[in-house]
């Protein structure tokens, strides 16, 4: 069985651009047909094992993606915090500061991550319309279990990107995280995307309500998720 580039990306809960990245760094099998990229599934899910990934959604696998990984997603925001009235042009400066938090983490490993985020194609923002965005590192890595951090960031201007929102919306919230893994990162990127889409946490975050309020609809949001995938 053979994915297109956007099934594939919605299998593993990432942006097209996410997929593209692998193949160009990482050697993720592809085939071309007549301009399109081909993915023999088998292979796609044997790639994945080696790279530490697991395919939780879409044509991959039946089952919803949950956090399995470490720190729960409210203890995480409660490390990286909400951040108010953010200039946009300040944007990288902090989200390095709150990569400085991350527990669990050397030194060394943090100056890696800062690096990596101010680098060119460093951060994957994963529009989701709204005036939404998910940025995380383009490349994640296994940091260890308790390491993750999650941020929320209210932004006083318009965030100009390169990447095309959905709805053309300026991006002015953004939910920054770092995952303690691979695995955790899929699963930590289909967790928020589906909260903004279908869950109740946009609203919260849209209308920057105080922070008791998003700390509880993020908690929310998140046994929302662990009775589906129970289900």
């Amino acid at each position: 069985m053979f994915l297109n580039i956007i099934e594939l990306a919605q299998s593993l809960g990432v942006e097209e651009s996410e997929v593209e990245g692998w193949i160009r760094n990482d050697g993720l099998p592809h085939v071309t047909d007549r301009g399109r990229l081909l993915f023999d599934r088998t292979q796609v899910v044997q790639w994945a094992e080696l790279h530490g990934l697991a395919a939780k959604v879409g044509f991959l696998a039946p089952e919803r993606a949950k956090i399995q990984d470490g720190k729960k997603l409210e203890a995480m925001l409660r490390t990286g915090g909400i951040w108010r009235d953010v200039p946009a042009a300040n944007v990288l400066n902090l989200l390095a500061d709150i990569v400085a938090k991350i527990p669990g983490t050397t030194p060394p490993v943090r100056q890696l991550l800062q690096q990596r985020l101010r680098a060119s194609n460093g951060l994957s923002w994963a529009l989701v319309g709204g005036g939404l965005a998910l940025p995380h590192p383009r490349t994640p890595i296994a940091l260890g279990r308790d390491a993750g951090i999650f941020a929320i960031v209210l932004l006083r201007d318009a965030l100009a990107i390169n990447e095309p929102a959905p709805d053309e919306q300026p991006i002015t919230r953004l939910l920054f995280f770092v995952a303690p893994s691979p695995r955790a990162h899929l699963e930590m990127l289909a967790q928020l995307s589906t909260a903004l889409s279908r869950g109740k946490l946009r609203k919260p975050i849209i209308d920057g309500v105080p922070d008791d309020e998003i700390f509880a609809a993020v908690a929310a949001a998140e046994n929302t998720n662990k009775k589906e995938g129970d289900a």
